[in-house]
């Protein structure tokens, strides 16, 4: 095992019983609450320098799909009819981004028969280009996504050397021309007491189901928020597979402006617009790039732990904030660290990341190391945080032990109330805390 890598202690997360005995956090119910485990990362077993070196990649939550995106084959409708049609295929579904499950940890897939009544025969029938000169704003469109082939299933649909089960994402909110047709389907699947999962984060599910479910949800998202052309505030099309927008050059509807109109049998020139001209001419996924830092003091003995107002009492966590345009990684840490903190950095080193669909971030977790002199904690600067302080790493390797849970959740037996609490496994935080309080930090070569 290398110097860094966490001692087995450290990483049972799997199944977490979750107590409220005497001398443990809630009240007097014993309650189980399962912690999935983390995704394996890409070809954990093979040798190589680099693992050698550095050690063994970390896979976060949310990572770890099972699905061969093949995004070249998303243009290519002969292929996106097949998989839509194909046997093999499973539709993911989401009314208002909460996928459709029979419970927290089980999602629910449905076959083509069942969304056949809101997506029709085939929406892949024409090509794009048909489907862009053909637009018609007034007319709601199911919004589809392909996700992807899963590999594994060799029954799965073929196309050219690509063999796998097809996966797809469906947002079922009523909107619009096709709201009747959706609350109809709604209303079907919860009468066979299927229901959509409420709530902002889902992290009780199977690692690779979560990652199908961060994708889908991701995607879903950043459709809804982009219904209109920031260019020139015209109504856009989802294009690509559900994965790129487009604000076509006519429209079957007579507008004005960007709302409202009447349809017309001939297409309306639309105003000129800037995303038709030149290369830059559709809207891609928006992903907002995080820093997330486990820091470490100078003499490598005390993280430095910072706690929100809103959190529930003794919760800590690592740093985070959002990386600015023309900013390295390593600088944004710096620079975060010290806004919020005070606490200024010298080495920066990247540890993992951490695809994160609340909308569309990507947290860079990095662990960095306090200069000498530099450890002095200031609130001023950035009002973020309600405390900061440091905490020795015996502190940390108990509430990694018995203190982690999801945000206002019951901690593990053993936990004394009072003492620190740490995110649960499914954060990267406490992956950082993990590999630091773990000896990612010694002797050995490193990152």
């Amino acid at each position: 095992m290398l110097p860094w890598s966490a001692p087995s202690e450290l990483r049972k997360y799997t199944s977490i019983t979750s107590a409220s005995a005497k001398g443990s956090s809630g009240g007097s119910d014993k309650m189980t609450a399962e912690i999935p485990a983390l995704p394996e990362p890409a070809h954990p077993h093979l040798d190589s320098m680099l693992s050698r070196k550095f050690g063994k990649e970390v896979a976060n939550y949310f990572s770890g799909s099972p699905l061969n995106r093949v995004s070249f084959l998303r243009t290519d409708h002969t292929f996106l009819s097949a998989a839509l049609k194909h046997p093999t295929t499973s539709f993911l579904l989401f009314h208002n981004l909460n996928p459709l499950a029979k419970d927290p940890a089980t999602l629910h897939y449905l076959r083509f028969a069942d969304v056949r009544p809101l997506v029709g025969d085939d929406p892949y029938s024409k090509t794009e280009a048909q489907l862009v000169s053909e637009y018609n704003s007034t007319v709601t469109i199911p919004q589809l996504l392909f996700l992807g082939l899963d590999e594994r299933n060799k029954q799965g649909l073929t196309h050219a050397i690509y063999t796998g089960a097809p996966y797809f994402a469906l947002d079922v909110t009523p909107k619009g021309t096709i709201a009747s047709q959706a609350e109809s389907l709604i209303q079907n699947l919860q009468s066979r007491g299927l229901k959509f999962l409420e709530g902002r984060i889902q992290a009780a599910l199977p690692a690779q189901d979560a990652a199908i479910y961060a994708q889908a949800r991701a995607l879903l998202d950043w459709n809804a928020r982009n219904p209109f052309c920031a260019q020139c505030g015209q109504p856009t099309l989802s294009i690509n597979g559900g994965t790129k927008r487009t604000c076509p050059p006519k429209d079957m509807a007579n507008l004005k402006g960007a709302i409202g109109g009447t349809v017309g049998t001939e297409p309306t020139e639309r105003p000129d617009c800037a995303t038709r001209k030149g290369i830059s001419n559709v809207c891609f996924p928006r992903t907002d790039p995080t820093i997330i830092v486990a820091v470490i003091s100078s003499d490598s003995k005390r993280v430095l732990i910072g706690r929100q107002k809103r959190w529930p009492p003794y919760w800590y966590s690592t740093l985070a904030g959002f990386v600015e345009p023309a900013e390295s990684v390593e600088e944004a840490v710096r620079r975060e660290v010290w806004e919020e903190s005070g606490v200024k950095l010298g080495r920066v080193v990247i540890h993992s990341t951490q695809p994160w669909p609340y909308p569309a971030n990507l947290m860079i977790g990095a662990i960095a190391q306090c200069i000498p002199g530099g450890e002095e904690i200031v609130l001023k600067h950035d009002p973020e945080l309600e405390d900061a302080r440091w905490a020795d790493m015996d502190e940390i390797r108990e509430a990694l032990r018995v203190g982690t849970s999801a945000l206002g959740e019951s901690a593990q037996e053993g936990y004394k109330e009072g003492n620190l609490r740490l995110p649960a496994g499914t954060a990267i935080a406490n992956q950082l805390l993990t590999a630091v309080a773990g000896g990612f930090v010694g002797e050995a070569p490193k990152i």
